[in-house]
């Protein structure tokens, strides 16, 4: 309880000065990038009221109402609100409950929605709600819960899964228990996976993940999975040795020496004819399989990671990762880093559809809401347009979702989660990172606002106490 009242005082402080109240907002003589793939709108006037965008057009057309807050967004780029679509925001003892640190550093980072990919489903219930009704300052969040895994997961809020029963009881339970989506892991048995697909899809809730170790990327394309996460059983489809590989063990080295394009472009094909998306989250990618060549000694942002992160869960992995994945030297290592940027382009190129995820905040200094502007620079890097990356934040999340109708980009009657720019990402997606304001659920924050809020996530962190965690991978 003491928890829910010092989020209420947070909520309030960081509504005080510099944020505007829920009534209008009017931004005025702005550039906007509404993210239907259309060109940059120049000295546009949006109007917010109750939430909502109510007004946008030509500024010398638009009446600023009498009673609105107005920003003037002079030499400013407006972006819909940013989606990281893959996250895990408490976790067990690998992510203890802090809201004072999680979920401000996604506002903060212009990130107005998660897709939260498994965790300790009563507290996400809970703060899926207080977000919705406003008490608590965070991103709008749909769930899984507990992830379905083998009879001995290896991560903390898991559902362990044995036999075809145990997936289908566990499916109907998360299902009834409000979760928006099911999520799959590495270790589910066969008959448990295909019988939580056909569950899922008896019942009409979405589920997603991994491809399983016993599974074909083709045969969960196949099966109805919506997304396969960080590329799992993409380079395994396509190896001449996929056979070998479904019985293990699976390596990267294995997949960068037996590589088939002809096999690559097949599966890639049905990937495109079964809109099986894609989240590769590749800044966690690059940061696992390059663990050891990456200096994190002078990262700026280590004053955002509370105790439990750096002491802990952070150590934890590297040293699992460099036992047991990165077996292979250096080079092939980076050989395949550059693959995934490759498959990444090869499979945009063919139609299927994307969307940027960081595996935040479990990867080691995957940092909430930082990360997600780096996906969109690897997205960029990998040969995608600068729109193209963004969409992948944006548009693409909405209509994974089926949420058109309200949130993914700037237009009239949209849901006003917002970004606003000190540069124009269009000429480089990293100029997302050039935020002005944040505007969530029509509420605006302006710059000092948002140091504030960071501020206060650096206090909250320095004050979190160490826990104790177990073992790694990739969630």
């Amino acid at each position: 309880m003491r928890r829910y009242f010092a989020a209420c005082l947070m909520l309030a402080s960081f509504f005080g000065a510099g944020a505007a109240a829920a009534g209008a907002l009017a931004l005025t003589h702005i550039n906007i990038i509404d993210a239907t793939g259309a060109p940059l709108q120049p000295d546009m006037t949006v109007i917010v009221r109750d939430g909502r965008i109510a007004e946008l057009g030509p500024s010398n057309a638009v009446q600023v109402p009498s009673d609105a807050k107005a920003v003037d967004g002079s030499g400013n780029f407006l972006i819909p609100g940013l989606w990281d679509m893959h996250v895990h925001t408490v976790f067990g003892d690998w992510l203890p409950r802090n809201e004072k640190v999680m979920l401000p550093l996604f506002v903060a980072n212009g990130v107005t929605g998660v897709r939260d990919m498994g965790g300790d489903l009563d507290v996400l219930k809970q703060w899926r709600s207080s977000i919705a009704a406003g008490r608590l300052l965070g991103p709008r969040m749909i769930i899984a819960g507990p992830m379905l895994d083998g009879p001995v997961p290896r991560f903390p809020s898991s559902a362990p899964v044995a036999n075809a029963a145990d997936a289908r009881r566990i499916v109907d339970d998360l299902t009834k228990s409000g979760v928006d989506f099911i999520k799959i892991q590495s270790l589910i048995p066969r008959d448990g996976y295909f019988a939580a697909a056909a569950e899922a899809k008896k019942l009409g809730i979405v589920f997603v993940g991994h491809v399983p170790d016993a599974v074909r990327a083709s045969e969960a394309s196949n099966a109805g999975q919506k997304s396969i996460e960080h590329f799992t059983g993409i380079f395994e489809g396509s190896s001449t040795i996929e056979d070998d590989l479904l019985k293990g063990p699976k390596s990267l080295g294995l997949n960068v020496k037996n590589y088939d394009p002809a096999r690559a472009k097949a599966l890639i094909a049905l990937m495109a004819k079964n809109q099986t998306w894609q989240v590769p989250t590749l800044v966690w990618e690059r940061g696992q399989w390059l663990v050891d060549d990456i200096d994190l000694s002078h990262d700026p942002l280590i004053k955002y990671a509370p105790a439990s992160w750096k002491d802990h869960t952070w150590p934890m992995f590297v040293g699992d990762i460099k036992k047991d994945m990165d077996t292979d030297p250096l080079p092939v290592r980076k050989k395949f880093v550059q693959m995934e940027l490759d498959m990444t382009l090869a499979m945009f190129r063919a139609g299927v559809p994307f969307m940027a995820g960081t595996d935040t905040a479990a990867g080691v200094h995957i940092f909430p809401g930082f990360s997600l502007h780096q996906e969109l620079v690897l997205f960029q890097r990998a040969g995608l347009t600068p729109m193209q990356a963004l969409q992948t934040a944006t548009l693409n999340p909405a209509k994974f979702m089926g949420r058109t109708a309200e949130l993914g980009t700037v237009e009239k009657g949209k849901l006003a989660d917002l970004v606003l720019l000190d540069a124009n990402p269009l000429e480089d997606i990293a100029n997302t990172q050039r935020i002005r304001g944040v505007v969530l659920a029509g509420r605006y924050f302006d710059r000092p606002a948002l140091d504030r809020m960071l501020h206060g996530v650096e206090k909250a962190a320095a004050a979190e106490p160490v826990p104790t965690a177990k073992s790694a991978g990739t969630p």
